[in-house]
């Protein structure tokens, strides 16, 4: 009986170390909070998360990803990425522009009512905004700014609850 047990305990140690380091290094369930991300997401849809990719691409424009809030750490957000390092932005008349080039959102159901300068996203960084622009603090607002790499947690690769709503994320 004693080896028996012991074996027991090795391979439930060895489930918890696996465990572990794929929720720690490859993907990690994430529960939306709130309806920035309307209609793309709704609130307390359950995601699969990827945390590896960013290990060896940088993220692209219009993933959604999950990430450290700069104010407070403790905190996730989830919002698209709309530009990356180098590209320039620009809101006006309700509408974004990234590298002077009018963005086409069909994910949004309505245009932002803010305006936002013309600049340049620096190195390091992203610029990223919610789907519900009238309803997310995203990086038109000092609080969230331009967005580094290293607060970045992962990319929402697809909804697996409710089961109703199984799908990936382009």
């Amino acid at each position: 009986m004693g080896e028996e047990v012991k074996d027991w305990v090795i391979s439930i140690a060895a489930a918890v170390a696996v465990a572990l380091l794929i929720r720690t290094f490859i993907v990690e369930l994430y529960v939306v909070d709130g309806p920035s991300m309307r209609p793309t997401l709704q609130h307390e849809e359950r995601l699969i998360v990827n945390k590896f990719i960013y290990h060896v691409r940088d993220p692209q424009k219009g993933e959604v990803i999950i990430f450290r809030y700069p104010r407070d750490p403790s905190r996730d957000f989830i919002k698209r990425v709309i530009a990356t390092a180098g590209d320039t932005i620009e809101i006006k008349d309700g509408r974004v522009f990234v590298n002077d080039q009018l963005l086409r959102e069909d994910y949004i159901l309505e245009k932002t009512r803010t305006e936002y300068p013309k600049v340049t996203i620096p190195v390091g960084t992203v610029f990223v905004m919610g789907d519900n622009r009238n309803n997310s603090e995203d990086s038109r607002f000092p609080d969230v700014g331009f967005v580094p790499l290293d607060l970045i947690k992962g990319k929402a690769s697809m909804i697996f609850w409710p089961i109703g709503e199984l799908k990936t994320l382009p």
